[in-house]
């Protein structure tokens, strides 16, 4: 089995001697903004092409923004998200499709069909066209129709970031009423699907070590049956801006912001704290703020609209620059997989607070300060102590700018997971 350590700063980088391969990797929702899946595509994508191998991406909407070495292949769904009305956006030609009829009645039944009617349109592509790849990789979606082509003996390889029975946990735990827990249960229904294509996949990869123990747990499998490749950080894009000035009290932090898992909440809280003896301090929130939503109600309640700022929908140079402005970035999550957010802050050279949620220990490490997660009182004595301390600042913006060029880089992620297709197209189990 291939285990990198995220710590391992001496290890060598060799290059890949390996024949060029032709990979598929599927995504069934997969732009930037849909969350770090859509990251991972992008980047793997490109780092993959740079290494001289020839990469189709598979997806469905909303889709992925990609390298101009890279194709994309679209499989187009009803996209139900992004209609103004779910229940009149079924067409007659509909009728005529199982796949879109689910689509269509399980959304508006409360449930999240994505991912197993993007199994079965990828099924029939397949059967369709029956493209010839070395290998396929599979980005969680977790769908039966991935098993279907491991069937087929298509040599199938399988990311799973972290077990989404975390999120399902952890929002019926924040949940306050039987209604808002039906819906979550109604909601996170995929899971068992998930469960069932996990327990027969050959060949599963995850994100970090602590994925790796948490996955194994949640699915039942052994620890040692998952193979562990980190992400990597575009530390060219994301970077120190020199000439950007950072603005005294800003604080910033990429959390959706009405997903218990991200724990905006106890963000909010330990701003309302802070706001007494630092009237000053702003926080911009990388997220859309839902109307009536718990984080609307709490930012009621707290009554600090006036130091909050929300933005959605920005490029990535203008995410960098909002980065280079910051004083400082908190990564309150009680749980990540990965924790790219704390990533992508420190390889632009700010200086983070994270909680001790999931991986982001293995990200951080000593570059940052680590909290406990669900506690207010420790951000906000973070925040305190870093804005008390300038050189404590400046020492974590340099270690933590130093930490992830020298231990994440996306050629270092390409090189590590062929290594990875080349035992599983060897027959070997990885």
């Amino acid at each position: 089995m291939l285990n990198n350590a995220i710590d391992s700063q001496d290890s060598e980088i060799t290059e890949n001697s390996c024949r060029p391969l032709k990979i598929c990797l599927l995504g069934y929702r997969s732009n930037p903004y849909s969350g770090g899946q859509g990251i991972y595509i992008r980047y793997l994508s490109k780092a993959l092409t740079d290494a001289g191998h020839q990469v189709d991406v598979i997806s469905g909407p909303p889709y992925p923004q990609l390298d101009a070495s890279v194709k994309l292949i679209k499989l187009p769904s009803l996209n139900l998200y992004e209609v103004d009305n779910h229940v009149t956006a079924l067409r007659p030609r509909h009728l005529l499709s199982y796949t879109d009829l689910f689509e269509w009645f399980s959304m508006l039944t409360g449930g999240f069909p994505e991912p197993y009617t993007f199994g079965r349109r990828l099924k029939q592509y397949f059967d369709k066209h029956q493209p010839n790849y070395d290998i396929v990789h599979d980005n969680q979606s977790l769908c039966f129709g991935t098993l279907h082509l491991q069937q087929q003996s298509v040599p199938l390889i399988t990311t799973i970031h972290h077990p989404i029975t975390s999120d399902f946990e952890i929002a019926l735990r924040s949940a306050t009423t039987w209604k808002s827990r039906l819906l979550i249960r109604r909601w996170h229904s995929f899971i068992r699907m998930q469960k069932k294509v996990v327990a027969k996949l050959n060949h599963i990869v995850t994100v970090s070590q602590a994925s790796q123990r948490d996955i194994a747990k949640a699915f039942d499998l052994a620890v040692d049956d998952l193979n562990v490749v980190h992400n990597g950080i575009d530390t060219q894009t994301f970077r120190p801006l020199p000439d950007v000035e950072r603005i005294p009290y800003r604080v910033m932090v990429t959390a959706s912001a009405d997903q218990p898992l991200k724990g905006l909440q106890y963000l909010l809280r330990a701003m309302a704290e802070l706001i007494p003896n630092y009237p000053d301090i702003h926080l911009v929130i990388l997220g859309k703020l839902k109307e009536d939503g718990d984080t609307e109600k709490l930012m009621n309640e707290l009554n600090i609209h006036s130091h909050l700022t929300f933005v959605s929908g920005i490029e990535t140079e203008e995410l960098v620059r909002l980065y280079a402005q910051a004083s400082i970035v908190v990564v309150p999550s009680v749980y990540e997989g990965f924790g790219l957010p704390a990533g992508e802050a420190m390889a632009c050279a700010v200086p983070v607070i994270s909680t001790n949620g999931g991986a982001l220990p293995e990200v951080v490490g000593d570059s940052g300060l680590i909290v406990p997660v669900c506690d207010h009182g420790a951000i906000a004595d973070a925040l305190d102590t870093l804005f008390n301390d300038s050189s404590r600042r400046r020492q974590l913006s340099k270690s933590g700018r130093e930490r992830i060029v020298n231990s994440f880089s996306w050629k270092v992620t390409a090189s590590n997971m062929v290594s990875l297709y080349e035992q599983v197209l060897k027959g070997s189990r990885v």
